[in-house]
């Protein structure tokens, strides 16, 4: 509406509210400024849904050589397998074109070097929050926590039997993807 003031914190390009974003908020506005609609469908290019860890260091495009609009990409803590994932998941291969699925792992994840309960603790001595209503899915045993969520995926009754579905592992140092859990 003309004439209508942002919300406390808002931030619009311009009005001259500092808030926590500006720096990505300016960014965005230099790639509008040049950006261009390629047209691409919403649909998976390459069929891939991906399941990945949230870790910054980790990109998934370059990691798989894949490009926008090839692959579903799902990150999340420890790259599980939860239900909402499942929920996605079930969406993405009925509705968008997903027909295989990566659970992609990694070296060095911070998942697993604590359990939940540690976490738990971390972050009530840290911050005096309790969070123990929350599952944090900490990671015990990487191979067999993976072999555990990709098996999820393939029991989902929700999913299509045969679904080709594979667990692999990232080194975040070298680069490179070993395949833990082969496709059956």
């Amino acid at each position: 509406m003309p004439g209508r003031r942002p919300a406390p914190g808002r931030d619009l390009v311009g009005s001259g509210v500092v808030t926590s974003f500006d720096d990505v908020l300016a960014a965005n506005a230099d790639h509008a400024r040049t950006y261009t609609d390629t047209g691409l469908p919403g649909q998976a290019a390459k069929g891939l849904g991906l399941v990945m860890c949230m870790d910054s260091r980790i990109s998934p495009l370059e990691m798989l050589g894949l490009q926008p609009g090839d692959a579903k990409i799902l990150r999340n803590a420890g790259a599980r397998v939860t239900g909402d994932v499942l929920r996605t998941l079930v969406l993405a291969v009925h509705l968008l074109g997903v027909e295989r699925v990566l659970v992609v792992g990694h070296t060095d994840c911070r998942m697993t070097k604590a359990t939940d309960e540690q976490v738990h603790e971390t972050i009530a001595a840290g911050a005096g929050v309790d969070t123990r209503s929350l599952h944090f899915r900490t990671i015990p045993d990487q191979q067999r926590t993976l072999e555990h969520d990709v098996q999820r995926i393939r029991s989902s009754p929700y999913l299509p039997a045969g679904l080709p579905v594979a667990g692999s592992i990232y080194d975040v140092r070298t680069g490179r993807l070993e395949v833990v859990v082969p496709e059956v």
